[in-house]
């Protein structure tokens, strides 16, 4: 009898083992495993593959990775091909062609370069480590040179924003209509902003996230401006507290930080998302440890292997029983 029952519970185990890791949600808390990664200092979910984040070190090393916030781990690694050396690369977005945008635009003397970069290329249909060829675009503010570690291209108009980086306040810049690589791209200044380490713009546009290192603050965005004073968002509180960005539903933030095995925390956004299109993406929040009632887009697969689980587990346990009582 208990050699039967001892083949059966580790019958019950290999079964329950044998639900993939990969089915686990995306978007929710992660940890940086990758050793490379040690000053992630910008952060971009995907729009091609789900549960995918881009970001990269802040160092000149033409470098940026796709990391599966599932696992940790990193599945791509592009080099960017086409480009100068860069500088101190601090920002990254994706916008609404698909394409990523990074920005080289920091200047930790605040004034001594006269120009930074943004560099642009299509975000690769196929996750594996491979050369990327990139456009660079020379940028100038239109007061004089600055520090800067925010870029936000809008998910809408693909225009894109710099948010410079200053002890008094920095300001909020915008590019022109079109980047070209014909000349220089000049940045006008059309707002205030607090001390700013990253931001993003939400899915739908309507939104605006802007990051420091010990608060991180909403705006609404109206008629290509900020529409009034910021809400506190409840940012934790990191040693290096340098990237954000939205979940792609909008539902929550994800927060990050430079050093090794980085952590990215996920905040829940009060009152939901909306997704791309601007409609509620129904997100009723959750984390790993209390997921959501609702079922997420691709959550429907968990379901069902859970439900095999729980059956296959069911049939164990009753010629368990059966065979005890043989017994």
């Amino acid at each position: 009898m208990r050699p039967a029952l001892c083949a059966l519970g580790t019958a019950a185990l290999v079964l329950l083992s044998a639900v993939p890791a990969a089915a686990a949600d995306p978007d929710h808390e992660f940890t940086i495993q990758d050793p490379r990664i040690t000053e992630s200092s910008g952060l971009a979910a995907s729009r091609a593959h789900p549960g995918i984040y881009w970001t990269h070190n802040d160092q000149d090393a033409p470098l940026i990775y796709g990391v599966d916030s599932r696992t940790g781990e990193t599945v791509a690694t592009l080099t960017m091909k086409g480009v100068g050396t860069p500088r101190d690369m601090e920002a990254i977005s994706v916008g609404p062609d698909g394409d990523i945008y990074v920005g080289d635009i920091g200047d930790n003397l605040n004034g001594s370069w006269d120009h930074v970069w943004i560099y642009r290329f299509p975000e690769p249909k196929e996750l594996k480590d491979q050369t990327v060829r990139a456009t660079q675009y020379d940028v100038k503010y239109a007061d004089g040179a600055r520090d800067a570690e925010a870029l936000m291209v809008h998910p809408k108009t693909g225009r894109v924003y710099i948010a410079s980086k200053n002890k008094s306040g920095g300001g909020l810049y915008q590019g022109p209509e079109h980047l070209s690589t014909s000349g220089t791209n000049v940045f006008r200044r059309i707002g205030e902003v607090p001390w700013v380490t990253d931001g993003a713009f939400s899915p739908s546009g309507d939104r605006l996230l802007l990051r420091g290192y010990l608060l991180a603050e909403e705006y609404v965005w109206k008629d290509g401006r900020i529409d009034g004073p910021g809400t506190s968002v409840g940012a934790p509180f990191q040693g290096q507290a340098e990237s954000a960005t939205y979940t792609p539903d909008g539902s929550a933030f994800l927060f990050g930080s430079e050093g090794k095995k980085s952590r990215v925390i996920r905040v829940e956004r009060q009152g939901g998302g909306t997704d791309a299109s601007g409609k509620p993406s129904g997100a009723s929040g959750g984390s790993p440890e209390t997921p959501s009632a609702a079922a997420a887009p691709g959550e429907k697969g968990n379901v069902t292997v859970g439900f095999l689980v729980l059956a296959g587990a069911t049939v164990l346990v009753i010629g368990a029983k059966r065979l005890f009582r043989r017994g």
